[in-house]
Formats: structure tokens, C-alpha cells, sequence
């Protein structure tokens, strides 16, 4: 009956603000058309189709926001409209009572709150479709008292979202099974991708461990700051981490009074970027405003503050490496290199034209070299790029749908901060520099001390290993080799044969030559 319910209610919503309608108008099949036209009959439908998608998704709660949240990161699979009002889904949910919050943590801990926390505000800081977040004061077992961020999940989400799960397979196998343009949007994956970061962000264990990762890579850069996790107080619901201060990445006018250095700071974002992709391969992935912050404390100003780490990426050497090379590729206008990567990882049929390719990426690439921020949307570029993307088959990788969503992450901040940013030229010197580091001696030598102590445990044993393979060659190895010195035996006599036999035919016919000659005198 509950699940009978709810379907009610998705109906009655997706009705309510014209969805049918805007799934349906996105087909080329007459009969589908004509089918529109008479459901939306009588409705008022006048308001965009993006802002109807998101204020559905709102009505329909939390699970449905986070759905739209990761959808709009499909800047390959949806319209450029619709993909940026989704965007506007982040930090938008109503926050869950303060007395479940406090049941949840006492719950976690088994203690009553005053035992853990000297103080907490009952109003949370910040709230989202998984969890929310309360500042307190934690005293530590020395006694010391330390400024805390509480983050609390939403009760009973683990249940309301598989049962939203079941619902949302079911009708992304009905979009699919429509026609081609519905298979083409791929319903059935973008739902099992949502399926795996939701479960991954439910489990604040897991996003703890990914902001202790974070915070050890980032310790030798000095440009952003990273919460220090108090694993005493860390369970699947709730995590206690260290306060941070700062001043929203997107409150430009009052970072400016402060006296950041705007255009710095946005420099400073495209490096740490591209150390967490090509350096460490673990990069943060949910790098949208309300998660980044600007300290203006005198130790620490203008650094970055990273916050929520319930979405990581990771690549592995091959990926760095692949996407590095087309970095480095682009950013020399190497198209025709472009193209090949492309073949080489099998990322289009290997029948591809190279040319045609060729072609293709510089019509989309060209336009937008050397010029500033404002004047180009690197959105833009990908989003024709994934067009080309489509007439050539081009496979999307999984594992560069979150790299995608977070570069569109950057060029927005980067705007933002200074939009006469360069971000070619900005990251073009650190690809260089690490494509130098992959390729050539220091590569070696980062490899020979890798594999060191393993080299250092090997060699003493070599001695000995090769006295006991000398010592126990079993006979049949042993048989094998005087079977292979016999055969080398007739082959060197045939080759000798063959020699000296060639050998005899040349004298021969030298002789002739001279008895002729002799005759002839």
C-alpha cells in the first residue's frame, strides 16, 4: 500500500507540473507529439520547463533534490536549460527537527548530549537532502575544548530511499523502452549512478575517512584547509569534526573588503584542482559554493576551506595519464593527437577516421583559445563537444562524470573570482610540468624508490635461488635441454651443409670459368 501510495503521489505531481508533457516533447515521433499536445490540454504550462523539473523535484522531497542535484552534473545528457536550473537544487531542503538530531547523537554515542558536548546549538548551520549540521563545543579526554561542526543524517533515509530507488528503475525502464532518444539519455544508468553516491553519502564514516585522505594530500600545498576528523566521535550517523571559519566563496564584495586577492584566489583553485586530479587522483567532487569558504584568519588568509566530502572522485594512473595527454594536447592545439587518443583508448570505433575527428574537435575547440572567462563558457565547449561526442559513438567514461561536474565547478568559482581568468594558460604550466614528471628522468627515479625495498629484500636472496634452481633441475628439464643441444647440433650441421655447399658451388663455377678461359687461349 505504501508503495502504491507513493506512486500516486509522483503521478499527481509529475502531472501537476506538465512533466509528461516536458519527457514526451523531447521525442521526434509524430504520434508522440500529438500525444502531448492533447495531455497538456487545459493545463497551464507556461512556466519553463526547467523551472517545472525543479519545483517538482522540491515537492516530491529530499531524495528527488538530491536526484536532480546529480543530474544536473549530465551536462551530456540534458538540455543546457534544464541542466542549470537543476543546478539550483544545492542547500534548498528544509532542516529536520533539532530533537531528532539530538535522539540520533545520543542514539550514536549512548551517552546523553551534555556528557559529549559542553555546549550545542540546537539550530543547525546548514542543511541538505542527507544531513545537517550543528556547531558545539567538544571537551576531549585531556580536557581541552575544542570548536566543533556536528553533522547529523536524516532519520530514516536509508528506507525512503530504496523504496524512491524502486520507483525511479521503474520509470527510467518505461523512458528507455519509449524509443531511441529515450535509450540515447540512458535512464537506467544515471539512476544507478544516483543509487551508489547516495548509499556511499550515507555512511559519514566513509565521508570522514575521505576528508582525512584530502587533508594529508593537501598538507604540503598551503592553499586550502581541510576539517580534522575526531574519530573518538565518528559513527555511520554522525561525525564530529573540527570548526571551520570562513567566509562563503561566493561573497566576493566582502572578500574584497578584507583585502583577498581575488584574482590569486582564483589561481589558486585551478592549482588545487589539477593536484588533486593529476597528482593524487582523489579529488573533491562536490566543489560548489555553499562547500567552499575563504579564511580570513591572520595564519591562514585567503586559503581555501573545504567542507563536505560525501562525493569524491578517483583516477587511476591510466586515467590521469589519458586525460593529461589531452590536456597537454589542447592546450598546444594538437587536435590531430586528440583524435588518435581518442582511437587508442578505444574511446570511438576503431574505424573512426582520424581526420574526421580531427575536424570535428577543432570546429568546437578553436573559437575559445586565448580569451578570457567571461567571454567563453567551458560548459559550452563541452556540451558541443559531447554533441560531436554522439555522431562519432564516443563511449562517456563513468569515471569522468564527476571530473566533468567539478571542472564545471571551477569555471563557475573561477568566473566568479576573476573573470578575466585565463584558465588555458592558468593550467597549461602544471600539465607541462607533469606530463615532464611522468615521461622523463625524475619518473625513474620516483619508480626506483617505489620499488626499493623491495629490490633491497630480493637481492640477498639471489645467490641462494640460484643454487637451488642449479641443484634441482628435474630430469625432465633436464632431458628437455639435451633434446634442444641435439637439435641445435643438426641445425648448425645443415647450416654448415648449406655453407659449405654454396661454398663448393661457387668454387665451382669459378673453375669453369677459368678452364673456359684457359680453352679459349
Amino acid at each position: 500500500m505504501t508503495r502504491i501510495y507513493r506512486s500516486i503521489v509522483i503521478i499527481w505531481v509529475v502531472l501537476r507540473y506538465g512533466l509528461d508533457e516536458l519527457v514526451l516533447s523531447s521525442f521526434k515521433q509524430p504520434w508522440l507529439r500529438t500525444l502531448t499536445r492533447v495531455i497538456s490540454w487545459g493545463r497551464n504550462l507556461t512556466s519553463p520547463r526547467g523551472q517545472r523539473l525543479r519545483e517538482a523535484l522540491e515537492r516530491l522531497g529530499p531524495i528527488f533534490v538530491k536526484f536532480g542535484q546529480v543530474m544536473s552534473t549530465r551536462r551530456d545528457l540534458l538540455p543546457p536549460d534544464i541542466a542549470d536550473e537543476l543546478a539550483l537544487l544545492q542547500d534548498r531542503v528544509p532542516p529536520f527537527a533539532s530533537e531528532i538530531a539530538v535522539a540520533t547523537i545520543e542514539r550514536a554515542f549512548g551517552k546523553p548530549l551534555d556528557e559529549i558536548f559542553v555546549s550545542f546549538e540546537h539550530k543547525p548551520i546548514a542543511s541538505a537532502s542527507i544531513a545537517q549540521v550543528h556547531f558545539a563545543v567538544l571537551k576531549d579526554r585531556q580536557g581541552i575544548a575544542h570548536d566543533v561542526a556536528v553533522k547529523v543524517v536524516r532519520p530514516g533515509m536509508l528506507k525512503v530511499i530504496d523504496k524512491d530507488l524502486d520507483l525511479m528503475r521503474m520509470m527510467a525502464g518505461w523512458l528507455e523502452g519509449l524509443s531511441d532518444d529515450g535509450k540515447r539519455l540512458k535512464p537506467r544508468m544515471v539512476v544507478a549512478e544516483f543509487d551508489k553516491y547516495l548509499h556511499d553519502e550515507l555512511d559519514l564514516v566513509r565521508e570522514a575517512a575521505n576528508a582525512a585522505q584530502l587533508r594529508r594530500n593537501m598538507a604540503g600545498l598551503d592553499l586550502v584547509l581541510i576539517p580534522e576528523m575526531f574519530w573518538d566521535y565518528c559513527q555511520t550517523e554522525v561525525i564530529v569534526m573540527e570548526r571551520m571559519v570562513g567566509v562563503p566563496i561566493n561573497q566576493t564584495d566582502k572578500l574584497r573588503e578584507a583585502g583577498v586577492d581575488l584574482p590569486k584566489l582564483a589561481r589558486d583553485g585551478v592549482t588545487i584542482f589539477f593536484t588533486q586530479v593529476f597528482r593524487d587522483g582523489f579529488f573533491h567532487a562536490d566543489m560548489h559554493p555553499g562547500n567552499i569558504q575563504v579564511s580570513l584568519a591572520p595564519d591562514t588568509f585567503a586559503r581555501y576551506i573545504s567542507l563536505d566530502f560525501g562525493i569524491i572522485g578517483t583516477l587511476t594512473e591510466f586515467d590521469k595519464e589519458y586525460l593529461a595527454q589531452n590536456f597537454a594536447a589542447f592546450f598546444r592545439r594538437d587536435y590531430k593527437r586528440v583524435a588518435e587518443l581518442h582511437i587508442e583508448s578505444a574511446w570511438v570505433p576503431a574505424h573512426t577516421r582520424v581526420d574526421e575527428l580531427e575536424s570535428a574537435i577543432r570546429t568546437v575547440c578553436e573559437p575559445y583559445f586565448d580569451r578570457p572567462l567571461k567571454e567563453l563558457s567551458l560548459g559550452l565547449v563541452l556540451m558541443r563537444l559531447f554533441q560531436i561526442s554522439r555522431r562519432f559513438q564516443v563511449e562517456i567514461q563513468p569515471q569522468l562524470v564527476l571530473l566533468q561536474k567539478t571542472l564545471l565547478n571551477i569555471e563557475g568559482l573561477g568566473r566568479d573570482l576573476d573573470p578575466e581568468l585565463d584558465l588555458w594558460s592558468t593550467a597549461k604550466p602544471f600539465l607541462e610540468k607533469w606530463m615532464l614528471e611522468q615521461v622523463g628522468p625524475q619518473k625513474l627515479i620516483n619508480q626506483l624508490q617505489a620499488e626499493a625495498p623491495r629490490y633491497a629484500k630480493l637481492l640477498p636472496e639471489l645467490p641462494r635461488l640460484l643454487v637451488e634452481y642449479l641443484r634441482k633441475q628435474p630430469g625432465d628439464e633436464q632431458a628437455t635441454i639435451k633434446e634442444l643441444l641435439a637439435e641445435q647440433k643438426r641445425t648448425n650441421k645443415l647450416l654448415q651443409g648449406l655453407i659449405y655447399g654454396g661454398i663448393g658451388f661457387a668454387l665451382g663455377l669459378l673453375a669453369m670459368q677459368l678452364i673456359v678461359r684457359v680453352r679459349l687461349f
